[in-house]
């Protein structure tokens, strides 16, 4: 998907923008927009050997400095002012095995999240239908599971189920159940999901500070699985969580030097959930979270960057700044699993004055981007037979 993102031609007030071989010379105003996209891509690429000094010096740099990197970033690789509208259903709640120390749903902590069993399929379904006519594009659903591998096999067959009709509706359809194996990768990819998320959290050094239940290298595991049955990576991380600038930065490279960027990646503000070991910590200032925003955008130029948890602390100002660096996806709704969300309203009133509109499911892109890799394909054969029907035709005539 990311391979496609790139070859899929830039868009300009919704249409798409065709390189500059293929336009003819009347559209010049055109024609400097796909030269400016040109360049913009040449400065910002598409790199996997990013070190951690590089990444420090893209997010040192004095914040409005920073947000521009982040938006010229941002318009090499997508349309301006598109955002996906994404809706995140929490269809196991309460439960789970793991200690991470922010999470309402850990069994390890008193929170007041009771456990609650598998949702079952019309309910998802429904919740699935109204956030496609509220606009969403991606319904993701969640389970409090450590991994797959520790709930039976029909719980999971029912996860299955609910995904093929889920991705039915012409919806991406994401999901986050723990810990998966290549063979229970597979399973999710043949019954239709787009994506998986698993997030990274923070930095490796940071990591055992905030979980101890499963390692950096469990995570690292999930997501070869994913790769490697050709699903489409989801992962991120939250921060406030206590960590440090290095931290961050350290969890970013390990991002952008994966073999692949993740097709997407979420960046999470800390909610602070009554009951858990991180209840007290201080709120983020929203600077932090544009800030990284950006420089993930810089790094890992044509990743959707999501602005995830933590939005609903933000004023429409600031959320304003986190599009204006880069963010291009949002989630919907009133809830992010057990933590609140913005109001639906909110958003549209927010769209409404920012001039936003909603981005359209990456499947339709990838189709578009595959319909234009052969036309351009067809045109360089033509261009190729042509130069030689001019070589043979010279050839001839001196002879």
């Amino acid at each position: 998907v990311a391979a496609a993102r790139l070859r899929q031609p830039p868009s300009v007030g919704g249409s798409h923008v065709w390189p500059l071989c293929m336009m003819s010379s009347s559209s010049s105003a055109v024609d400097i927009r796909a030269e400016e996209i040109s360049l913009l891509r040449d400065k910002f690429p598409v790199r996997k050997d990013w070190t951690e000094d590089e990444i420090r010096e893209v997010y040192d740099q004095p914040l409005m400095q920073l947000v521009y990197a982040g938006a010229s970033a941002h318009r090499a690789y997508f349309t301006p002012g598109e955002v996906q509208r994404c809706t995140l259903l929490s269809i196991k709640t309460g439960g789970c095995a793991e200690d991470c120390s922010y999470c309402s749903q850990s069994s390890k902590y008193k929170t007041g999240v009771k456990a609650e069993k598998l949702m079952e399929e019309e309910p998802v379904l429904r919740a699935a239908a109204e956030a496609k006519a509220a606009g969403s594009t991606r319904f993701c659903m969640g389970a409090a599971w450590r991994g797959v591998s520790s709930v039976g096999k029909g719980q999971f067959s029912r996860v299955l189920d609910m995904i093929s009709r889920i991705r039915a509706m012409d919806m991406e359809v994401c999901a986050t159940l723990g810990m998966v194996n290549e063979e229970q990768a597979l399973a999710l990819k043949h019954a239709g999901l787009t994506a998986y998320n698993h997030n990274i959290d923070t930095s490796e050094e940071y990591y055992p500070k905030v979980i101890t239940t499963r390692t950096f290298d469990d995570r690292l595991q999930t997501l070869r699985a994913v790769r490697s049955a050709g699903l489409s990576v989801c992962c991120g991380g939250i921060i406030g969580l206590g960590e440090s600038h290095k931290d961050r930065i350290s969890m970013l490279h390990t991002l952008a030097t994966q073999p692949q960027h993740p097709e997407s990646v979420p960046i999470n503000a800390l909610v602070a959930n009554e009951g858990t070991p991180l209840e007290n910590t201080k709120p983020l200032e929203a600077w932090a979270l544009v800030r990284m925003i950006a420089t993930a955008r810089v790094v890992m130029p044509a990743s959707m960057v999501r602005l995830s948890a933590g939005r609903n602390s933000l004023s429409q100002t600031e959320q304003a700044m986190c599009f204006m660096a880069g963010a291009n996806s949002i989630f919907t709704g009133d809830k992010l699993l057990t933590t609140p969300n913005v109001d639906r309203n909110e958003d549209d009133e927010l769209f409404d004055s920012l001039g936003l509109r909603g981005k359209r499911p990456f499947g339709n892109e990838a189709q578009r981007a595959r319909e234009h890799e052969q036309t351009a394909n067809n045109m360089e054969s033509h261009r190729c037979a042509h130069e030689e029907e001019l070589v043979l035709a010279t050839a001839s005539a001196r002879a």
